[in-house]
């Protein structure tokens, strides 16, 4: 087997130490937070510049910095070091207890020749796929880091398409003088023909029965990688260095156990497609804390694998701590899904900020996943000019409705049904969102109990409960510029409405629809501000409303 492949399967090497779903963990709770094993390196020091490394920025030094690497992991490890100046290299490949060490005014910069990326085994959003190989990767490690104050450049742009849409007119002339084909309506362009064919075919990736990565190689242009991959090693560290440019997403650690990634910065640029910072999949003991993160897509995002494959490989991501980072772009800053089909469980975030992300607390799936994602806790939120949704829930992702507008309500659960519950959420700012809570379940797998205390969320619109269960919003200022209705409930049932603050001359407080609308609670909250308190319709019965102070 090719030592660089990205084989999914070590994980049945360490499954052993993954507790399945049906398996209880500890309790965590804030005053009882997980514990993260640190990398312990030898203070042994080997410069790249030793085995014949150039910082010119010209120099392929591909052989060079993998070779210090592997001799510092021979020789019982300790720090390979990476000193100021441009050092183009192709992959490279991370050893046991070694620390990558890049010192301030370090760039590695990923060579632009996709000669130089072996078609490999990987994963593309939770399945098991051809890519080409990660410009930084690590199979089954045990201690390892990359650490520093330098910069990490994947050179994302030459494997990246683009929409003429996302760029200025001059970037737009750039891009197109700089080479690769346009798409038949001149309004997206694509690296190369391979590329392009590619995406018009509508060609997959996935490695069915059967297939080997080189069975790609007809479209080895499209599949861009992910600019670092940690498959199946134990006490992680990446910290201070700047990951960006990244050809897909940033950080991508999969079936990892004590990670930790700290002080990190990810860049990709806002149209960077696939562009997300840090995705933390099948992991177990993590924290990511003192990051910033500006990105094209999820900023820090859960995952757990996809679908059957996801829910076969049983690998929950758990006992995570993600506290005091910093989001700018990106379509969520807190997310978890879509691909959380092995699960989710006990993840607390603290004391982040999200300014001017799509999504603040992003929550996603859709039928066919599967998984439980639980446990989820997040306090002293902070978020400005949100874009869409402070809070949000969706069961429903990428999925088109029926031209009539009207939902797929078909009661079936079965094992791809995906389950959220038991979450709280708490001291969470809101200045600026088009909406301030969505929750939307499924018909016959409602979201439920989810707790949420001390908001202040000023928006567009209030919140929206669509076949949710058990919510309770307490403590909570609702500023909004549209007051008809502050408040919709559709189809939700067991909701608690507690100490709820809300505009003065608002037109109507509640919009309670749907006959499963039950079990409303209402209490402590002044009703004489609105000028209709609630209206009742498609089947709402205005008795499921309880009021009391």
């Amino acid at each position: 087997m090719n030592k660089t492949q990205f084989v999914v399967r070590v994980a049945l090497a360490t499954l052993a130490s993954f507790p399945t779903l049906a398996q209880s963990p500890v309790a965590y709770s804030w005053t009882n937070l997980p514990k993260i094993a640190q990398p312990v390196f030898r203070k042994d020091t080997i410069s790249v510049l030793a085995y014949g490394a150039k910082p010119d920025g010209v120099t392929l030094n591909t052989k060079s910095i993998n070779a210090a690497i592997s001799a510092c992991s021979q020789k019982g490890g300790g720090v390979v070091l990476v000193p100021s100046g441009i050092w183009m290299t192709g992959p490279i490949e991370l050893k046991s207890n070694v620390n990558l060490h890049l010192k301030k005014s370090a760039t590695l910069l990923f060579t632009t020749d996709k000669n130089q990326y072996a078609l490999v085994e990987g994963v593309y959003e939770g399945k098991r796929a051809a890519r080409n190989q990660s410009p930084i990767s690590g199979i089954n490690l045990t201690n390892v880091a990359i650490t520093g104050q330098g910069i990490v450049d994947g050179n994302g742009d030459v494997w990246r398409a683009v929409n003429k849409g996302q760029l200025t007119d001059s970037q737009w002339q750039e891009k197109v003088a700089s080479g690769g084909v346009l798409k038949d309506d001149g309004k997206v362009w694509y690296p190369s023909e391979q590329f392009k064919r590619a995406t018009t075919e509508n060609r997959s990736m996935l490695l069915a029965a059967g297939k080997a990565p080189q069975d790609f190689a007809d479209m080895k242009d499209f599949l861009r990688p992910n600019l670092l991959v940690l498959t199946g090693c134990k006490k992680v560290l990446l910290e201070g260095v700047t990951f960006q440019n990244s050809p897909a997403w940033c950080l991508h650690p999969l079936m990892c156990q004590d990670l930790t990634i700290r002080n990190v910065t990810t860049k990709n640029p806002e149209y960077a497609h696939n562009g997300d910072g840090m995705d933390i999949e099948s992991c177990k003991n993590f924290l990511i804390e003192g990051c910033t993160l500006d990105v094209g897509d999820d900023a820090i995002c859960i995952k757990s694998g996809k679908d059957e494959e996801g829910r076969k490989r049983g690998m929950p991501t758990e006992n995570g701590i993600i506290r005091n980072n910093i989001v700018y772009n990106g379509h969520g800053g807190f997310v978890v899904g879509s691909e959380m089909s092995g699960g989710a469980r006990y993840i607390f975030v603290s004391n982040c900020t999200f300014m001017g992300t799509d999504k603040g607390l992003r929550f996603k799936s859709v039928r066919g996943r599967g998984g439980v994602v639980e446990h989820i806790y997040a306090k002293d939120i902070f978020m400005k000019d949100i874009a869409q949704e402070a809070i949000f829930f969706d069961m429903y992702y990428f999925v088109k409705f029926a031209t009539d507008g009207e939902r797929d309500e078909r009661p079936v659960i079965n094992e791809g049904t995906p389950v959220f519950r038991n979450m709280k959420f708490e001291n969470i700012v809101c200045n600026g969102a088009t909406k301030g809570v969505f929750i939307r379940g499924l018909p016959e797998m409602p979201i439920k109990n989810i707790e949420m205390d001390n908001l202040v969320l000023q928006a567009d619109k209030g919140v929206e409960l669509i076949d949710a269960s058990d919510i309770r919003l307490t403590h909570t200022q609702l500023i909004t510029k549209e007051t008809k209705p502050v408040i919709l409930v559709d189809n939700s049932h067991n909701l608690t409405f507690d100490a709820v603050q809300y505009d003065a001359n608002t037109n109507l407080l509640f919009s309670i629809t749907g006959e499963r609308s039950q079990a409303i609670r209402v209490s402590h909250t002044d009703l004489t501000k609105a000028k209709t308190k609630a209206e009742f319709t498609k089947g709402a019965a205005e008795k499921q409303l309880i009021i009391s102070q």
